[in-house]
């Protein structure tokens, strides 16, 4: 009796994780931002395994360019990745993305896309160069980042050493080869 019972409760959220997966990707193919997906990020054929939207910021250290002159670097992101208004985990470093479920990926830049504006970071297309852990993201090959509001900072900065954070957000979109 004990065992069937627990056989319903998983079985419930797995049904339920199906239709969420399914609502997600309703909502996210039929967006105007995904309609609108450039090119240079599509990946064509492959199947959305979650999506999640990450806020938080762009950090930038000021240090010389090429010529000598003091910039503002790209050095790292940092963001809370949240669905349905729940954190399921954060966007770090590598690039790496983390669950709470333990899964982690670590991806490499494909491919790039301008933002809407020029105060909003590229969208991009990420290949996934290494897994850690077992969860919902262990399948993933692919990342897209669209949707992105604001992070992007350029131009010239005082101090070498300096660092300025930049609050962006933006939609991660988590994908699978068929």
């Amino acid at each position: 009796m004990q065992v069937s019972s627990k056989i319903r409760v998983r079985a419930s959220a797995i049904l339920a994780a199906i239709s969420w997966t399914a609502a997600v990707t309703t909502m996210v193919l039929a967006s105007p931002a995904f309609a609108r997906l450039p090119a240079a990020i599509a990946a064509p054929g492959q199947a959305i395994v979650a999506v999640a939207r990450g806020e938080g910021a762009q950090i930038y250290e000021c240090k010389a360019d090429a010529e000598g002159r003091l910039a503002w670097q790209f050095r790292e992101p940092i963001a809370t990745l949240i669905r349905n208004d729940e954190t399921v985990g954060r966007h770090y470093a590598g690039p790496s993305w983390a669950f709470d479920d333990g899964s982690v990926i670590i991806g490499k830049v494909a491919a790039s896309a301008p933002g809407a504006t020029p105060r909003d970071i590229a969208w991009l297309r990420l290949d996934v160069i290494a897994h850690h852990g077992n969860g919902e993201l262990s399948a993933v090959t692919t990342v897209q980042r669209i949707n992105t509001e604001g992070g992007a900072m350029t131009g010239a900065c005082k101090r070498a050493g300096a660092f300025l954070s930049v609050p962006y957000a933006a939609d991660y979109v988590f994908l699978r080869q068929p």
